[in-house]
């Protein structure tokens, strides 16, 4: 049985991990947590099935039910044996997606009781601008991160019960004065709080910021969604905001579900 479990956010970044040399076992997280008001913490049966409603409908019927569900109670069972490791390991970027993720993930290990846990966030990478997340890493470079993780403190815990609660609640008075803290437990936070404040509808135009930037890319005359997506991506300040976005082999893969 491994030792350790690695958990981290994007098949890209997971399947580069697993060739990393990094010993234990690799787990990859799915949802986009940041998105629709739920539970915080743990969802119960009927948490998980509002979840796939969700998830189903926002890919537009790509994704079947079934699957969906499937995903998620996997998740969660992952979660509850994770106290039967020595060691657990969270790999996350700086983003809203993993951030939100993360917190999520620290709320339900707490609940767990888990304590036997490390955190590495990398939010930089010597050569590689602009630097948006760990699927831009080798197997290699990824194995070079890892004596960067530092053991997860009850601080981290409580600060990420907070801002799973925030975002579960979509509650913007919480989450407007998380995005102007300093010096916070976990100090990614604020600023990916504050990015997803700037997808509120504007007064004016009715649309958030990536609306924007995408239409003003179908403006420029971009055409097909790779390039509307490129041209609105380079109007980001990385990270980008919405969580695992790579340019690979002269596509972009967007990392939201699956």
């Amino acid at each position: 049985m491994e030792t350790t479990l690695h958990i981290t956010s994007g098949d890209i970044a997971g399947g580069n991990l697993e060739k990393s040399g990094v010993p234990g076992e690799m787990f990859v997280w799915h949802d986009i947590l940041y998105e629709e008001i739920r539970k915080p913490g743990r969802p119960d049966s009927d948490g998980l099935r509002a979840r796939t409603r969700f998830l189903v409908e926002g890919t537009g019927g790509g994704l079947a039910p079934e699957f969906v569900l499937k995903t998620l109670e996997n998740q969660y069972a992952k979660l509850e044996q994770a106290g039967r490791y020595e060691k657990v390991v969270l790999w996350f970027d700086a983003c809203l997606f993993d951030q939100s993720m993360l917190c999520h993930i620290l709320s339900c290990l707490g609940s767990e009781k888990i304590v036997n846990a490390e955190l590495l966030c990398v939010d930089s990478f010597p050569g590689i601008e602009p630097y948006h997340g760990l699927g831009q890493l080798s197997p290699e470079q990824l194995a070079s991160c890892y004596p960067q993780r530092s053991p997860l403190t009850e601080d981290q815990v409580f600060y990420a019960e907070k801002i799973d609660r925030a975002f579960a609640l979509q509650d913007r008075h919480a989450l407007e004065a998380i995005s102007i803290e300093t010096s916070p437990p976990l100090p990614w936070v604020p600023a990916a709080v504050a990015r997803w404040l700037q997808e509120a509808p504007d007064g004016k135009t009715g649309l958030g910021l990536l609306e924007k930037n995408a239409l003003e890319a179908i403006r420029s005359g971009k055409q097909t969604p790779a390039d509307i997506f490129a041209y609105a991506s380079a109007k980001e300040t990385p990270p980008q905001f919405w969580g695992a976005m790579y340019r690979t082999k002269n596509y972009y893969t967007l990392n939201r579900f699956c």
